[in-house]
């Protein structure tokens, strides 16, 4: 009697259920289709808008491809070889590695403050930290508008209170001198603020129970900023330094609204010059060039930085 029981439930049906059967395998391709089909629309979108001009826009690096043109002429690697010898690329290059690292140094060193003095929870540092993050919500070509009118020599409000004291106006904008200063100045007033509140975050996330051993140890004020919070926000530092970088590198609307590259190429990005060459000379071919170039300088300097912010749990 046990004999039939057992050989009952080892039915042919069972059988070709189990493990290495004929029909696990088609069970398992079909549970996988569902989750293919819901990700397609974002996976066509990306190969639509990113994956396609990318690829594109190498291709376009590797000929003389001007708009409107009715062939293309192949040429090689010659539009990086004009690069080399193309003086306002250079100073683009200058220009654009200048106001990074100015500006990126300006906005972490006056975010870290902000973030420390304002970290308490009162009213007065609450009504404070939105003053100072409220620049980061408007878009940066408004925020161009406003201050070219400010700096205005003429009619603008900085050159009206020099003028009540008594003293000449200054062309903050039209000064070789004084146009990327000015512009840098606008992009820490502008950005300082989203630096200031990732920064505290990564502050107030740092356990009460490292500062009340360093304490205990002796260590003052500037001992428990240097050894506890900076490496406690590491991987914040990390975090906000190469968003900033990378936004700093690709600046493009602020520079364009207040100097248009100018005065005499004092304040010519590297992305300026791109679309200059792209959308006023037509040349797309030497454009994406300058993109790819770029693109290569972002990669190194985040891969620079993710080696100086290493973090490991041994830390």
């Amino acid at each position: 009697m046990l004999r039939q029981v057992s050989t009952r439930t080892t039915s042919p049906a069972v059988r070709g259920s189990r493990p290495g059967g004929g029909r696990a395998a088609p069970r398992r391709a079909f549970r996988g289709l569902p989750g293919w089909l819901f990700a397609a629309p974002s996976i066509i979108i990306l190969i639509v808008f990113i994956v396609y001009p990318i690829t594109q826009s190498l291709w376009y690096s590797l000929h003389d491809w001007r708009i409107g043109a009715e062939s293309q002429i192949w040429l090689g690697l010659d539009n990086y070889q004009r690069l080399l010898g193309d003086e306002l690329f250079w100073n683009a290059l200058r220009v654009t590695l200048l106001f990074s690292l100015v500006s990126v140094v300006l906005q972490i060193g006056i975010g870290y403050w902000a973030a420390t003095a304002l970290m308490r929870e009162t009213w007065f540092n609450r009504v404070f930290r939105s003053i100072f993050f409220f620049p980061t919500i408007v878009a940066l070509a408004t925020i161009g508008l406003v201050w070219r009118f400010l700096l205005d020599a003429r009619i603008g409000f900085v050159g009206g209170v020099v003028q009540l004291f008594g003293g000449d106006p200054v062309e903050f904008l039209q000064d070789p001198s004084l146009a990327l200063s000015t512009v840098i100045f606008v992009s820490v007033w502008k950005t300082v603020g989203y630096a200031m509140v990732i920064l505290l975050a990564g502050i107030k996330g740092v356990p009460d129970s490292l500062y009340e051993a360093a304490r205990l140890d002796g260590a003052n004020a500037r001992q428990l900023n240097w050894h506890v919070t900076l490496p406690s926000i590491r991987p914040t530092l990390l975090f906000v330094t190469m968003i900033l970088t990378i936004n700093s590198l690709q600046v493009f609307d602020l520079v364009y609204v207040m100097t248009n590259g100018g005065p005499l190429f004092a304040t010519d990005t590297l992305v300026t010059m791109m679309y200059r060459e792209g959308f006023t000379n037509f040349n797309l071919g030497y454009a994406s060039a300058i993109a790819w170039v770029l693109f290569v300088i972002i990669m190194l300097l985040s891969a620079l930085q993710l080696r100086l912010f290493r973090y490991q749990d041994v830390d």
